[in-house]
């Protein structure tokens, strides 16, 4: 059964990664009446299952976001230099750009320099290799609560999701997306401020109201913990 708010325009949705995010981000967005276009490395002939299950286009990662009005990319960080150059020639214009990723040195990605060296964050540094302004968000969102944790606009116990980027039409239309899905935001700033909502930081992981999210971006030390550094 598909609901939607009654103020909500239908959009043509990109998705590059099929993994745990990008997979509920499927599933969500296709209940909700999105058009989504879906793509992971391996190919779309293994995205038959999710496509059968919701509806969405199983396409090549140089498909994925042709005409799409939003794309989320929700690939491992180290992948990201490997996407295809012109991925995003044939978007809508003014198409927003999400970026989920994270940074994990010891457990993933290897050291990259640009983060830990020059002082980027780590979506000013998949920005730069991306080629268009990002908006970070979802990055510290447990993949099952985009399933299981939606509640109606108001209600007491909704999370908040902190959202940064540059882009403020950009910004806004993520966080109007993200409120039709079932979630509160914060604007978190621009991408210089998003090292507030990286790994290791109090917001990440955090499942809270907006008071909570505030509060832990505040808290939040630029210092980057010694688990997340390569």
């Amino acid at each position: 059964m598909r609901s939607r708010t009654h103020w909500s325009a239908l959009m043509k949705i990109g998705i590059i990664g099929a993994g745990n995010i990008g997979g509920n981000l499927t599933r969500r967005l296709t209940s909700l009446g999105h058009q989504v276009s879906v793509a992971n490395s391996r190919g779309p002939q293994t995205l038959t299952a999710l496509a059968q299950e919701t509806g969405a286009t199983p396409v090549t990662v140089a498909e994925a976001a042709r005409g799409a009005e939003v794309v989320v990319v929700t690939v491992p960080l180290k992948n990201v230099p490997d996407l295809p150059s012109g991925l995003f020639d044939g978007a809508a214009d003014g198409f927003a750009l999400i970026d989920t990723c994270n940074y994990y040195p010891q457990q993933r990605d290897g050291r990259i320099a640009g983060i830990e060296d020059e002082g980027m964050t780590e979506s000013r540094w998949t920005e730069s290799r991306l080629g268009h302004p990002v908006v970070k968000a979802f990055n510290g969102t447990y993949a099952d609560d985009i399933l299981s944790k939606p509640l109606p606009a108001g209600s007491p116990d909704r999370v908040a999701l902190p959202v940064a980027a540059d882009d403020e039409a950009a910004k806004k239309t993520v966080r109007a997306l993200i409120d039709e899905l079932g979630f509160d935001t914060v604007d978190a700033g621009g991408l210089d401020d998003s090292w507030r909502q990286q790994p290791g930081t109090p917001v990440y992981g955090l499942r809270a109201g907006v008071d909570a999210v505030v509060k832990a971006l505040a808290e939040a030390s630029p210092e980057r913990t010694a688990g997340f550094r390569g």
